[in-house]
């Protein structure tokens, strides 16, 4: 008989107190790259080139004594930055960590500048590409003197709806739009895959709340960045009885065409899901647990332990949405079910999977996914996936029930 999670919490608490503490050092979710980066002046005007392996949530603002500007990134290893020539006008490149997960690189300024334009472009490579020109100093101080950007929040479990008590009510479903807020994910033709994805769970949360038989928590309600960690606590604040992360990415490289469920492994089914996991986050977090004091052996020994129950829930419940989206006649990816090491996955005693919805890098997917008519198609079948997991599981978690 599975052990219940909850049983092995004593358990896993020792084992985080007596096996040893090792420390994790930096592991970016971009790099640059110095070689395509420059700094160049033209006329009174800068233009910074920050060449990035990948895009990263991003923002600025100016800080003054002495004047500096300030780049704010989901954590990008910077190294090389500070070798880059600069032109008259500035005077270093310093970066460094800025808080857990994210990096702050400074460019310090000789004078008071103002920015002329800014964006972080994806055709032919990620950049960013800042534009600074100079400005007066009363300008440049009311610039500085500019409230700090509001922090990268989430909702918090007082804002949630009250949890239920296990075993009652409605099947409690935790739905995840990806990114959102400075994050945009994929972009095509001015639609963002954060802003597909709110559509699409929005409309998702109404099939099922009109189903009767669920209740729907969404890890936000609007466009905000939620942190990857927050994602799944508010899924164990809601008490989630499963969570659905939706994503419509965008790969390069690589068959990428329909729909394609994503269930945890460490080791991802091959190389296109590993960029994506790499894409989706950094790997900070182990069972939905903040391990980043413990070594290796107690993150394995907890992951092994609390997924002996959750693993087989979470494969029946990719397995019962792959057949849920072929029966409504949908297309799916060539291989429908693969695994990646996805951070939001990681809950250990809530069934998890990924969906993605479809790529935004194929034409025919693009115009499925703006389709609203094909959207209320797929959130049929996913309530009738859920619907289908819920009967099955709740059967076989009987037999079972001391």
């Amino acid at each position: 008989m599975p052990i219940p999670f909850r049983a092995l919490w004593p358990v896993l608490l020792l084992l985080s107190l007596v096996l040893p503490v090792q420390a994790q050092g930096l592991s970016a979710l971009a790099r640059l790259d110095r070689a395509a980066s420059s700094v160049t002046r033209s006329g009174d005007e800068v233009d910074l080139v920050l060449s990035l392996s990948q895009p990263v949530p991003w923002r600025m603002r100016f800080l003054d004594g002495p004047p500096r500007l300030v780049i704010d990134t989901r954590e990008v290893d910077w190294t090389g930055a500070a070798d880059l020539d600069l032109p008259e006008g500035l005077v270093a490149l310093r970066a460094g960590s800025f808080r857990p997960g994210w990096s702050r690189l400074v460019v310090e300024m000789s004078a008071p500048s103002r920015i002329v334009s800014s964006e972080m472009t994806t055709e032919g490579g990620t950049a960013i590409r800042v534009r600074l020109a100079a400005t007066d100093p009363e300008s440049f101080a009311a610039l500085a003197a500019q409230p700090e950007l509001p922090e990268w929040v989430a909702p918090a479990a007082a804002d949630l709806p009250p949890p239920l008590p296990e075993g009652a009510g409605p099947i409690t479903v935790v739905l995840d739009p990806g990114h959102g807020g400075i994050d945009p994910g994929a972009e095509r033709e001015g639609h963002t895959e954060a802003a597909l994805m709110l559509t699409f769970a929005r409309e998702l949360k109404e099939v099922l709340v009109r189903d009767g038989r669920f209740r729907v928590v969404m890890t936000r309600e609007e466009d905000i960045f939620v942190p990857l960690e927050t994602r799944t606590s508010v899924a164990r604040d809601a008490r989630a009885d499963l969570f659905i992360s939706l994503h419509a990415d965008s790969l390069a490289q690589g068959d990428a065409i329909g729909a394609t469920v994503y269930t945890l492994d460490e080791k991802a089914t091959d190389a296109a899901s590993a960029a994506l996991a790499e894409r989706h986050d950094r790997d900070d977090l182990l069972a939905g647990l903040d391990l980043s004091d413990q070594d290796d052996v107690v993150a394995q020994v907890l992951m092994d332990m609390a997924r002996t129950e959750t693993s087989p829930r979470t494969d029946r419940l990719a397995g019962a949405i792959v057949e849920a989206i072929r029966a409504e006649g949908l297309r799916m990816h060539r291989r429908p079910r693969q695994t990646g090491s996805f951070s939001v996955l990681k809950s250990p005693d809530i069934p998890s999977v990924l969906l993605e919805l479809g790529f935004l890098s194929s034409e025919r997917d693009f115009a499925r996914l703006t389709d609203a008519k094909w959207r209320a198609q797929m959130a049929e079948a996913l309530r009738s996936a859920l619907v289908a997991w819920a009967q099955e599981d709740a059967e076989l978690r009987a037999l079972v029930a001391p």
